[in-house]
């Protein structure tokens, strides 16, 4: 090799879960929410890399409420892990900033990486960009989110983005309600998507399999001797605010998936808890051939009629009939007159107002089954659920985006406007507040609050998984 001749450099970087998400997605906003040290910040950083080296004269920015926690986190794993070869090579050239321009990394393209926080704005704040990284999001109010946001509009890219991580934070956070709206795009990420602390192997059977690293250990061990709301955000990943959670094995990184089509063998199961103030909810369910829930559809909406949700659902499942000729005066129920798009579900599993449920079965041309609504009892069947099978695959998963409709009335009080919304805070009752003032009054009973999905989850399961009748014996 001559004095002259540099070595090839290569750099390698295989993204693992939500950070294989983070690179297909074009969401306007994006957040990758998870616990700690999950490698979320790693993923964002390699994603501004590649598209600053795919795209001449983009322009993207790296941001924290402050310089200096930057500094410290960031832009350590930018300049370790991310851009080392290509400064080595010369492809990229740091300059440490002017009068008039932030510190920044600069491409041979022509591309440039701005850095900065919002501590001192003016230099970053005062150009035009098509990628904005924001680490630790949670810091930011919602005014800084919706400023950064108008300065995407570089347009050197097909499409602009906003990319930012955060630890979980409380549920009523407005990024997290950002995201429950459906304005910011949310993924999950786990530990295991981390190479530091986990390998990922392959078994005999074929069946992905991570094995925890001598550093992920002893990380994990630390994580794991955390307590109450720091253990649940921290260790867990949970948008939760209070102590007493109730499903502590929820976990959206496996929990909710993406769309896919069901096949139409699958049975599906529908369910349904009735409410006008509160929220009426219907979910629309599938069962694998290996028996796993998967909940994906439900109309979960405040202030309309039972008729009406009917009406709503059978647009939702069917299509009209063209050769339907209704008879002159007869009453209208939603099933008349339409062609379903889905299977038929085998049951209707409904909660027990008498009046709603003859009008539901009129509108839906089918029976209704009365839901089992042992609470502590049905509790435990879905904690069971909620468990990881062997192949690291959910018992029980929600799809994302299953609400048919957003309820704005819901949004606008700050509560939950889906199933899925409801998890972080369905937590027990504690005793001697003013939620229970009586210590008398049992610990092991939830909190009646938000609690409709829940409800209505809990009458599939118990219908899935039967509990055990106490007090009968079967003699051989």
């Amino acid at each position: 090799m001559s004095a002259t001749t540099l070595p090839r450099l290569v750099h390698t970087y295989i993204p693992r879960g939500s950070a294989v998400e983070v690179f297909e997605s074009r969401a306007p906003e994006l957040l990758v929410s998870g616990p700690a040290g999950t490698g979320k910040s790693r993923g964002c950083l390699e994603k501004i890399h590649l598209a600053m080296m795919k795209y001449p004269r983009a322009k993207a920015l790296l941001l924290r409420k402050t310089m200096a926690s930057l500094a410290s986190t960031g832009l350590q794993t930018w300049q370790e892990h991310v851009v080392p070869e290509a400064m080595l090579s010369g492809e990229v050239t740091y300059f440490g900033g002017s009068v008039r321009e932030p510190p920044q990394y600069r491409y041979a393209n022509g591309s440039i990486v701005a850095i900065g926080g919002l501590d001192n704005p003016t230099k970053v704040m005062s150009s035009e960009y098509d990628l904005v990284y924001i680490q630790e999001s949670t810091e930011l109010t919602v005014t800084d989110w919706e400023f950064v946001n108008t300065r995407l509009r570089n347009g050197k890219m097909p499409y602009q983005q906003i990319i930012a991580d955060a630890n979980p934070n409380a549920p009523t956070h407005w990024l997290k309600q950002r995201c429950d709206r459906g304005v910011c795009l949310m993924l999950n990420s786990t530990h295991e998507e981390n190479p530091r602390l986990y390998d990922e192997r392959i078994d005999a059977n074929g069946v992905k399999r991570y094995e925890v690293t001598i550093e992920g250990a002893a990380y994990m061990a630390r994580l794991d001797n955390l307590t109450g709301v720091r253990y649940h955000r921290l260790r867990q990943g949970h948008w939760v605010a209070a102590e007493g959670i109730i499903y502590e094995a929820w976990n959206p990184a496996k929990h909710l998936i993406r769309r896919f089509r069901i096949p139409d063998e699958w049975p599906r199961y529908w369910t349904v808890d009735f409410g006008l103030v509160n929220p009426f909810v219907l979910q629309r369910w599938a069962q694998d051939p290996d028996g796993r829930l998967i909940m994906y559809r439900e109309i979960y909406r405040t202030q309309k009629t039972v008729d009406q949700h009917a009406f709503d659902l059978f647009d939702d499942i069917s299509d009209p009939d063209p050769d339907y000729v209704h008879p002159a005066g007869a009453v209208r129920f939603a099933h008349q007159g339409r062609i379903w798009r889905e299977p038929r579900p085998q049951k209707v599993i409904c909660d027990h107002d008498a009046e709603s449920r003859r009008t539901l079965e009129r509108h839906i041309g089918m029976g209704t089954k009365l839901a089992d609504k042992r609470v502590l009892e049905g509790i435990q069947q879905v904690q069971r659920r909620l468990r990881m099978r062997d192949d690291g695959t959910p018992n029980i998963a929600f799809m994302r985006d299953a609400v048919v409709f957003r309820d704005e009335t819901l949004i606008g009080e700050g509560k939950p406007a889906s199933t899925v919304e409801e998890f972080p805070g369905y937590r027990w009752l504690r005793r001697g507040t003013s939620e229970s003032p009586s210590d008398k009054k049992p610990v092991d009973e939830p909190l009646k609050e938000n609690d409709h999905g829940m409800d209505t989850t809990r009458y599939l399961v118990v219908d899935r998984d039967p509990i055990a009748r106490p007090g009968l014996r079967f003699v051989g």
